[in-house]
């Protein structure tokens, strides 16, 4: 039986830092298994996340450098993690990279961190870039998590991520699908920082607001919710069509009333697609109040799994991505992508 230890490294669009989570997965029964064995979140250097959150304002020059220099301080990071945790025999490095530009319908997406400087560091195999050939193939290059869903989640009905925006994979008729469903915390964190706190913690701040149901009207009624799948959300969308909405209502009641309408627009997908058990992630996870709101309006069981899942699955399934990679077997779905076809995808180093 073939086992691979593999190490993830994810970096959101948060910039809060980089997940690094170091995995086996073995077949059993011809069904892919996994343990995580280590996982953690290591904070950026103010300097460099600086850099990040500006590397699309660079030059092209400059935006090559910052490929580089990004490339070797995550081969620095894994090695620093391999040696804090005594790793050994580590199969190969998967690294998802730093999103600069996505633009899918052009026919190009970047995400930086040269997987070569990561490999001359290490002197590990290292697999990177796995969405541009999806994008070249006609797909958006998202969302790539489903291929983990369907091969190592598939207990679940559905997977739902609570992050930045919440998505969601099921399947439909043998195919598994993947869509935005709802902004979550890209809106509720910066309604929580008039609070002076960086997230709503477990809800407490939009419990004690009231539902203003004009509010709660206009957002539900957003033509975004009636458009079918494959969609996706980004902050643009927010910016134009969220936050202009909450002009000269108070933050506590506006936080109320967007988590309430989060609630309502994850509970409509799950009643409509007749989802009986859904495992949850993502940090909007531990957000009490949510979670109720959403049990409230749907018989759905809501699966929260332990810790390391709910904060490390993305970066466990890029690993994952990787050995599938490794192995040249499929790792991007086409009916979640829109891509022309399944296909195995990561440039090897």
């Amino acid at each position: 039986m073939s086992v691979y230890k593999t190490i993830g490294l994810m970096s959101g669009t948060s910039l809060d830092g980089l997940d690094i989570c170091f995995s086996k997965f073995w077949k059993e029964n011809s069904r892919w298994k996994f343990e995580i064995i280590k996982a953690e979140t290591i904070a950026y250097p103010k300097v460099l996340e600086e850099q990040l959150r500006n590397s699309i304002h660079l030059s092209s020059q400059d935006l090559l450098a910052l490929h580089s220099e990004y490339g070797f301080y995550l081969g620095e990071i894994t090695n620093d993690f391999i040696h804090r945790n005594q790793l050994s025999d580590i199969d190969l490095i998967a690294s998802h990279g730093h999103t600069v530009f996505h633009q899918p319908q052009r026919k190009f997406t970047l995400q930086i961190g040269d997987g070569r400087a990561i490999k001359l560091q290490t002197q590990i195999p290292v697999i990177y870039d796995f969405r541009s050939q999806d994008v070249l193939l006609g797909g958006k290059g998202a969302p790539l998590v489903p291929i983990g869903d369907e091969l190592l989640f598939s207990d679940y009905d559905a997977c739902l991520n609570l992050g930045g925006f919440s998505n969601i994979s099921f399947k439909i008729n043998e195919e598994r699908i993947a869509f935005d469903i709802a902004p979550v915390n890209i809106v509720m964190n910066k309604l929580a920082q008039e609070f002076g706190k960086s997230y709503d913690e477990n809800g407490d701040l939009a419990r004690k607001g009231e539902i203003n149901i004009n509010l709660l009207k206009q957002l539900n009624s957003l033509d975004f919710y009636a458009k079918s799948h494959p969609k996706s959300l980004g902050i643009e969308w927010c910016n134009e069509n969220i936050f202009p909405l909450f002009k000269n209502i108070e933050a506590v009641d506006t936080l109320a009333t967007f988590t309430d309408h989060v609630s309502e627009q994850i509970s409509k997908i799950f009643n409509i697609h007749q989802i009986k058990k859904a495992l949850f992630t993502g940090g909007g996870t531990y957000n009490q109040f949510l979670i109720e709101k959403i049990q409230e309006k749907t018989d759905t069981e809501i699966i929260i799994p332990e810790k390391q899942i709910i904060d490390f699955k993305e970066a466990l399934i890029f690993a994952f991505m990787g050995v599938l990679r490794l192995n040249n077997e499929i790792n991007i779905l086409a009916s979640a992508t829109g891509s022309s076809h399944n296909h195995s995808s990561g440039i090897i180093a």
